[in-house]
Formats: structure tokens, C-alpha cells, sequence
């Protein structure tokens, strides 16, 4: 146990202290999005599910695929294998960012429109030009390229560069928002900045050998190649759509009841969605530390790792729900003056944040299930935290109101943790 502890806490210290500071950089985000206006918070929080889900996918879903595939591989000792690899994430990169770019920045209007309305999406446009159509790229290839890194186990040479990327953001999205005068859309042009100096430093990188090994760039790209990563990946990115859209959909339900409404459940959405890097920290370790256990069929010690770092996550999130739960107010003035958007936000926080724990441990164990590449559990969880915060909500709204659909968003977040833990045992991941 010790022994397993300690080489998750390696692996996981450098990534956990990214994923600090990330959280950090996200709540500064979020309070600068607030002084805008209630009108820009409310468009802040219709982009914000699409701008998690770039994140999610870049980082943990198919950057998870990327990592698991390379650390088989050097489990397996194929280390031509891990270098091949290399080229076929950075064209995987390519294709997933102009599907964010394409829609988001060339039609931000009319795709934004279907979720939060008219006034909101007016509002969101500018932002999301500048986020998606300048940022898509290097966010994905940065992020990408960091996952090469994790797959190698070379966890905190990736840190190094993302550390600098998330502590540059902040003053400057506040340069670019306030004293430049570009209101909302400064946050996408910070954004975008930052991550295209880390993409060309990841680069450097990762083609001097930073993680143990030498890209192989100039080869034909092969399916089985691509095969390896997207087996895992594509599987991960439909988890991450779905939990996205399970956000989309719930502000969609409430988006008839006003801007405040909306822009209080945003301020609930990104505090319950930050909890996703507290875990990477502890997953990315799992991913590449199973992912070789995997690799050297060790399935019982893949198994033993999964549930230490599950454990782990666990507490970690479950102490953040706490504090929240016992200050919801606190938390929602850190981002708001808005008495009514204070309000709503405290409601939904003070039933939802119980439930992080949950989701942690489950986070921990979807990471762990990318390693060993056993998606099929974790694909339930999230397909039941859907139809339970959706659906579950709509029949929930009618006798409680707004409790009803925040109750169902808790429940679907512990449906979700349960289910993706329940598959880590012998008669599933062998």
C-alpha cells in the first residue's frame, strides 16, 4: 500500500500543483467575468460548458487515450511503438480543434443561442471568437503534447510549462478584459495567448526527448496507430460530451426562468466542475502508472493502484464539498454582487456540493479505467448522470422547483461515481 501510495503522490504532486493553480486561474476567470455585469456573466456561463469541454477532451479524454496508449506501450517495452504514437496524437489534435473552432467561432450566435438565448449568446459571441477560433489549436496541441509527456512518466516536465501557462493567464486576461477594454472577449484572447506559448515550448520538448524517447515524425500514419489512442480516446471524449452536455441541457431547462438563474447555476457548474483537475492530478498518475500494470498484464496490481488513488480523490474532493456546503454563501459573493444571482447559486450549492466526493472518486477511477483500457463502466456512469440530472430534473422541478433540479444534478453526479468505481474489480479489468 505504501509502496503504491508513494508513487502515486509522485507522479501526482507536480500535476496536482498545475491543476492548483488552474483552479486558481478559473475562479479569477470567473469573478472577472462577474464585474462585467450579470448580462456578460450570463454569457460567460453559456460558453463556459463548451470551453470545459475543450478542456476535458484536450486534457483528460483524449489526451487520457494518448498518455494510456504511450505508457502500454513502454509497459509493454515497444518503445518504436510510443514513438510512432507521437505523430498520430498531434494530427488527432489538428482535426479535434477545427471542430471547436468551425462552429464556436464562425457561428457563435446561432449555436450559443440554442442554450442560453438571444441576449446571452449577443453577449458570448466576442468571447467565444477569440477562445475557440484563435485558442482551439494550441490548447489542443499543448495539451496533447503534455499527455506524451504523462504517457512517459515524465509528469513534471509537462507541469513545468503548464505552470507557466495558467499563472501568465490571469493578469493577463485582467490587462485584456479591464485596462485594454475588451470586455468578456479579453478572456479568449488571454486564453489564447498563453496556450500558444505553451504549445511551441511543449513542442520543444517533447522533440528533444523530454518524455524518454524520440518522435518518430516522418512516417505514413497508420489505422492500427491511431487505433491505439482512439480506442481509449474517442470513448473518453464521448464521457466528456456527455458530461458537458448534461450541463448544457440543465441551463437549457433553466435558461426560461431568466439571466440570473443562469448565471447563478454557472457560478455552481464551474466550482462543480473543478473538481475534474483536483482529480487529474491523481488520475493522470493512475492513467500512467495502471497503464503500464496493464501493459505488463499485472492486472491485480493495476487493480490495487486504481483503488488507492480512487481513495485518495475521495477525501480530497469530499473535503472541498464540505467547505463549500458549509459556506455556500461565501462562495457565491467570492463571484457575484448580484443578490439574486447570490441566492441561487447558494441553493444549488448547498445541495450539490455533498455529492463531490462522489464525483472525485469517480473522476480518479474513469483516469485509472483509461490505463487499463476499460471504458464500458464508466461510459454507464456518465449516460446515467445524464438521464438522472436532465430527466430526473424535469420531473424534479415540478413539485420542488429549483432544489427538484439541483437535487437531480447531485444524484446523477454520486449515480456517476458509484457506477465508474464499481468497475474496477477482477471479473472487468483482467
Amino acid at each position: 500500500m505504501r509502496r503504491r501510495l508513494r508513487a502515486i503522490l509522485a507522479l501526482a504532486a507536480p500535476t496536482a500543483l498545475v491543476s492548483v493553480l488552474q483552479v486558481f486561474a478559473q475562479l479569477f476567470e470567473t469573478w472577472l467575468a462577474a464585474r462585467q455585469g450579470t448580462a456578460a456573466l450570463a454569457g460567460w456561463a453559456v460558453v463556459l460548458p463548451f470551453a470545459l469541454l475543450m478542456q476535458m477532451m484536450s486534457v483528460g479524454a483524449m489526451g487520457g487515450g494518448v498518455s494510456a496508449a504511450i505508457a502500454r506501450a513502454l509497459g509493454g517495452n515497444r518503445r518504436e511503438e510510443a514513438a510512432a504514437l507521437v505523430l498520430h496524437a498531434a494530427l488527432i489534435a489538428l482535426v479535434a480543434a477545427l471542430l471547436f473552432a468551425v462552429p464556436l467561432a464562425l457561428a457563435p450566435r446561432a449555436v450559443l443561442g440554442l442554450v442560453g438565448g438571444r441576449d446571452a449568446a449577443e453577449a458570448a459571441a466576442p468571447y467565444a471568437m477569440w477562445l475557440f477560433g484563435v485558442g482551439a489549436l494550441p490548447a489542443w496541441l499543448a495539451n496533447t503534447l503534455a499527455s506524451v509527456l504523462r504517457g512517459g512518466g515524465r509528469h513534471a516536465l509537462a507541469a513545468r510549462v503548464l505552470l507557466i501557462a495558467w499563472a501568465a493567464y490571469p493578469p493577463l486576461a485582467w490587462l485584456l478584459v479591464e485596462p485594454a477594454g475588451m470586455g468578456l472577449a479579453g478572456l479568449g484572447a488571454a486564453f489564447a495567448a498563453v496556450f500558444w506559448v505553451a504549445a511551441l515550448a511543449m513542442g520543444l520538448v517533447v522533440l528533444r526527448g523530454g518524455a524518454g524517447f524520440a518522435p518518430r515524425l516522418r512516417i505514413a500514419p497508420s489505422a492500427a496507430m491511431f487505433q491505439r489512442i482512439l480506442s481509449v480516446g474517442l470513448v473518453a471524449c464521448g464521457l466528456a460530451a456527455i458530461a458537458n452536455l448534461t450541463t448544457i441541457m440543465v441551463t437549457a431547462q433553466l435558461a426560461p426562468l431568466g439571466p440570473a438563474v443562469v448565471a447563478a447555476y454557472g457560478i455552481s457548474a464551474r466550482l462543480e466542475f473543478l473538481m475534474i483537475p483536483l482529480a487529474f492530478g491523481i488520475g493522470s498518475a493512475l492513467t500512467a502508472l495502471v497503464g503500464r500494470a496493464a501493459g505488463a498484464g499485472d492486472w491485480a496490481e493495476a487493480r490495487r493502484l486504481a483503488w488507492t488513488g480512487g481513495g485518495l480523490a475521495f477525501l480530497l474532493a469530499g473535503s472541498c464539498g464540505l467547505v463549500v456546503w458549509l459556506f455556500p454563501d461565501a462562495f457565491a459573493r467570492a463571484f457575484t454582487n448580484d443578490a439574486e444571482v447570490v441566492m441561487i447559486a447558494a441553493r444549488a450549492l448547498g445541495v450539490i456540493a455533498p455529492a463531490y466526493a462522489a464525483f472525485g472518486a469517480g473522476m480518479a477511477m474513469y483516469f485509472a479505467s483509461q490505463g487499463a483500457g476499460r471504458m464500458g463502466w464508466p461510459m454507464a456512469g456518465a449516460v446515467a448522470r445524464f438521464a438522472i440530472a436532465v430527466g430526473g430534473g424535469a420531473l424534479l422541478a415540478g413539485p420542488m422547483g429549483l432544489d427538484g433540479q439541483f437535487l437531480a444534478v447531485a444524484l446523477g453526479i454520486t449515480a456517476y461515481g458509484v457506477l465508474t468505481a464499481t468497475a474496477v474489480r477482477p471479473g472487468v479489468w483482467r
